[in-house]
């Protein structure tokens, strides 16, 4: 079963399984794409977008486990 962590890398998160980017876009990340963003963890970079870092993991590797 896949699964990430809070200290993972989002270009890491992202290479896991791509359905994981409508569940960030839908949380308010919609800069997926930029350079830092490649090399700022899903912890950074939740930190910067005020979002909640440990429900958003849970609903990562929710949807992980249905794959």
């Amino acid at each position: 079963m896949k699964q990430i962590s809070k200290d993972m890398i989002i270009g890491d998160i992202l290479q896991v399984d791509k359905g994981v980017i409508p569940i960030l876009m839908e949380s308010g990340m919609h800069c997926l794409g930029c350079p830092a963003s490649q090399g700022e963890s899903l912890e950074q970079a939740c930190a910067v977008h005020g979002i909640d870092v440990e429900a958003l993991t849970k609903q990562i590797n929710d949807f992980l486990a249905t794959l």
